[in-house]
């Protein structure tokens, strides 16, 4: 045992010995321009408002901690009905555009998102998704695997018979989107769970559920699946060139990362307390 144990010692040390730093040339990548224009129209109020936000950001290399923000852009939407233009200002010069006007996308209207910056043209067009209110939303009493999580119950009917798909956003960057392929035209309840490290109670949560398309959904299932639920939104870091809706008018092989989405969106706010 002796003999094996000294054997042992020699080796690691000849491993220990051998071990040299070695500095690897990472490739520095062109940045490319991050366009996030999710809008939601809050149809379950009265009277109806909207959130239109463009956010606009630059990509950077893998090891950089920040995403440069875009501050120098122009930005408007065309109302492709009727040519009606929406001017957007970053008035905070934070890389948020807002519209000047009130604005509030109009049903069955097809919108076009223009980008302009460095001398590109960026261009995308979506239409709003309707949705459906959501029923209810309370607390649970139920837990999952470690016992300490805290159960969400969520409630809405689906809207029928056509095809749908929907975008929960549980605060805190937490996600899910679900498809009605097994709930068309009927109510519909599901628990969403809190890990213990991702809410601390008591805590006032916003649920949000919005109507997507079904493109919109595939690309923001993977959006989130590559940059994870809680690094600051799903937007906050690219970890490849996903492709989203947006292209570039003036060069092709410059393309941006990003969506344009419309969506109708309904929220519930409610405290989430401990449980005895």
């Amino acid at each position: 045992m002796k003999k094996i144990f000294f054997i042992i010692s020699l080796l690691s040390l000849f491993f220990i010995g051998c071990e040299k730093v070695v500095d690897i040339d990472v490739p520095s990548i062109a940045p490319k321009l991050i366009i996030d224009a999710a809008f939601e129209v809050y149809f379950d109020e009265t009277p109806v408002t909207s959130s239109s936000i463009v956010k606009l950001k630059l990509s950077a290399d893998y090891f950089n901690e920040t995403i440069p923000i875009v501050t120098d852009a122009v930005v408007f939407v065309t109302n492709l009905s009727n040519s009606t233009v929406i001017d957007f200002s970053d008035a905070n010069a934070d890389g948020s555009y807002e519209s000047v006007t009130p604005f509030i996308p109009l049903d069955a209207n097809e919108y076009e998102l223009t980008v302009i910056h460095d001398n590109q043209i960026y261009k995308g067009r979506a239409t709003k998704v309707k949705s459906t209110p959501l029923t209810n939303v309370v607390q649970g009493d139920e837990t999952l695997f470690s016992g300490e999580e805290t159960e969400l119950k969520v409630n809405f009917t689906d809207r029928g018979p056509e095809e749908n798909f929907y975008l929960f956003d549980f605060t805190n960057n937490l996600f899910t989107n679900i498809e009605d392929r097994f709930f068309n035209d009927v109510d519909y309840n599901f628990s969403f769970f809190y890990a213990e490290d991702e809410i601390v109670l008591p805590a006032v949560v916003t649920v949000k559920m919005s109507g997507i398309s079904k493109a919109y959904a595939t690309y923001f299932r993977i959006l989130v699946g590559q940059s994870g639920q809680n690094s600051g939104g799903p937007f906050e870091t690219v970890p490849s060139s996903l492709l989203g809706n947006m292209i570039n008018t003036s060069n092709e092989d410059n393309f941006p990362l990003g969506y344009f989405h419309i969506a109708e969106t309904d929220t519930f706010t409610l405290v989430l307390v401990e449980k005895e």
